[in-house]
C-alpha cells in the first residue's frame, strides 16, 4: 500500500471512531445556527431509515388493507415538520409493536379503523405525559446505564434485524456491504445512492414485471379523506388493549429516552428533552389518525440512520418528507410497486450499519463493575423488548445501589 493510500484509510479510521466521541461530535455540531443542508450528503442520509420504514409500509398496506395515500402522506408531513422543528436529523418511524401486532394479529380483525383508532389513542397518551411533565420525570429517573443498555440493545437488534434481512439474498448482500464498508466515509460520492441504484438495478433485472407495472405508472392527484368517520367502538377497544397501551413503555424506552440521549449526544448544541419528544410524538399521531395514517414515532435507530449515511441537519427528514408527501399526491395508486424495487437484502444492509452506528455511539459503559452489569443486562432485554428492558434494568439498578446484589 502507498504512503498516500495509507494516510487515507488512517483518515477514515480516525473519522469514523472520532464519531463516536462526544467531544468531537460537540467541536462538529457547534455552529452558530443549525441552518439547514440540502446537499448530497443530506440527500443521501435521507433515505438512511428505509430498512425500517419500508418493511412497516408494505405490511400495513398488504395485510391491513391501509390506505397507502393517508399513511404516506401523513408520514411526509410529519417528517418535514420534524426536520423543520428539531433541525437536527430527528427521525419519524413506525411504531414497531402496534406495527408488529396489526401484521401478526390478523384474527383480531385490525383494520385502517383500528389503527387510526390506535393512532387518536396513542396521541392522547404521549400528549397527556408530555404536557404533565410525567415524561420528563421518568426520563430524569432513568439510570444512565439503562439508557446506554437501551441504545446498545436497539443497535444490535437492528443489525440482527438487518442480518434475517440479508439472509433473502446474500450474494447481493455481500456484495452491498462490503461497498458500503469500503466507501462509507465518502464524501464526493455518498455510498447509499450505489446502494440504492445497484439494488434498483438488481431487482428489475431478476423481476420483470415490476418493470411492467412502473411503466403504466401515471400522475393521479389526490388528497386524504378524514379517517374518524369510520371508527367504532370495537376500534377504539381493539386498539387501546391491543395496540397502544402495549406500545408505551417500547416507545417511552425507545422514541422519547433513547432518541432525547442521541440527538443530545451527536447534536450538544441543540439538546432536546423529554417533554418537547412526548408532545411531538402525541401531536403527529392525532394528525395521522385523522387522515387514516397510523402509529408512528421518533426513534432512536431513524437518527442513527440518517447520520450513518451522511446527514447532519433536519435537511435529512425534511427531503424524505417532501419526497413522500409528493409521492402520496400523485402517485398513491403505485405505492406498492415503487416500494418493492428495493430488494430485502439492500434494506437489510441498510438496517445492519444503522444499528452499528447506533451501538457503537452507546459504548460509554461507565467505569464501575455494577453499571457494566445493568448496561449489559438492559440490553440484552433490549434486543427483544424494549419494555421490559427498561423495567428490567431499573430493578438492576436499584437492586445494585442497594448492595442486594454484589458482583
Amino acid at each position: 500500500m502507498s504512503i498516500a493510500k495509507a494516510e487515507r484509510s488512517w483518515g477514515r479510521f480516525v473519522y469514523t471512531h472520532a464519531m463516536h466521541d462526544p467531544s468531537v461530535h460537540a467541536r462538529h455540531a457547534a455552529q452558530p445556527s443549525r441552518a439547514l443542508r440540502f446537499d448530497r450528503l443530506e440527500w443521501a442520509g435521507a433515505f438512511g431509515d428505509l430498512g425500517t420504514l419500508i418493511p412497516f409500509v408494505v405490511a400495513y398496506i398488504s395485510v391491513a388493507n391501509v390506505d397507502p395515500l393517508g399513511m404516506v402522506f401523513t408520514f411526509g408531513v410529519c417528517m418535514l415538520a420534524s426536520g423543520l422543528y428539531y433541525r437536527t436529523p430527528f427521525p419519524v418511524q413506525p411504531m414497531k409493536a402496534i406495527g408488529a401486532a396489526a401484521a401478526t394479529q390478523t384474527q383480531l380483525g385490525i383494520s385502517a379503523a383500528t389503527l387510526s383508532a390506535a393512532g387518536l389513542i396513542t396521541g392522547v397518551i404521549w400528549l397527556v405525559l408530555g404536557l404533565s411533565g410525567a415524561a420528563r420525570r421518568a426520563g430524569r429517573l432513568l439510570d444512565r446505564p439503562v439508557a446506554v443498555g437501551i441504545v446498545l440493545g436497539l443497535g444490535i437488534g437492528f443489525m440482527l434485524e438487518g442480518t434475517r434481512l440479508m439472509a433473502t439474498t446474500w450474494l447481493l448482500s455481500a456484495v452491498a456491504l462490503l461497498t458500503a464498508l469500503l466507501l462509507i466515509q465518502s464524501r464526493r460520492f455518498p455510498v447509499m445512492f450505489l446502494l440504492l441504484a445497484g439494488g434498483v438495478s438488481y431487482q428489475l433485472a431478476f423481476t420483470p414485471d415490476l418493470l411492467d407495472q412502473l411503466s403504466v405508472m401515471q400522475p393521479h392527484f389526490q388528497v386524504p379523506t378524514l379517517a374518524w368517520t369510520q371508527i367504532g367502538w370495537n376500534d377504539l377497544w381493539v386498539a387501546a388493549i391491543v395496540l397502544s397501551l402495549p406500545q408505551v413503555p417500547l416507545t417511552l424506552g425507545n422514541a422519547v429516552i433513547a432518541i432525547t440521549e442521541e440527538n443530545n449526544r451527536l447534536f450538544p448544541d441543540h439538546k432536546v428533552d423529554e417533554k418537547k419528544v412526548s408532545v411531538s410524538t402525541g401531536l403527529m399521531n392525532l394528525f395521522s389518525s385523522v387522515l387514516g395514517g397510523v402509529p408512528m414515532c421518533h426513534g432512536a435507530g431513524g437518527m442513527a440512520g440518517h447520520v450513518r449515511f451522511g446527514a447532519r441537519t433536519g435537511g435529512a427528514p425534511v427531503i424524505l418528507g417532501v419526497l413522500l408527501i409528493l409521492l402520496a399526491l400523485f402517485f398513491s395508486g403505485s405505492i406498492a410497486a415503487l416500494l418493492a424495487i428495493f430488494p430485502h437484502a439492500i434494506l437489510g444492509v441498510i438496517l445492519f450499519l444503522t444499528g452499528a452506528q447506533l451501538a457503537l455511539g452507546s459504548c460509554d459503559f461507565g467505569k464501575s463493575k455494577d453499571d457494566r452489569f445493568a448496561s449489559i443486562v438492559t440490553a440484552a432485554l433490549a434486543i427483544y423488548n424494549v419494555g421490559i428492558a427498561f423495567i428490567a434494568g431499573m430493578a438492576v439498578c436499584w437492586l445494585l445501589k442497594r448492595e442486594l446484589i454484589k458482583l
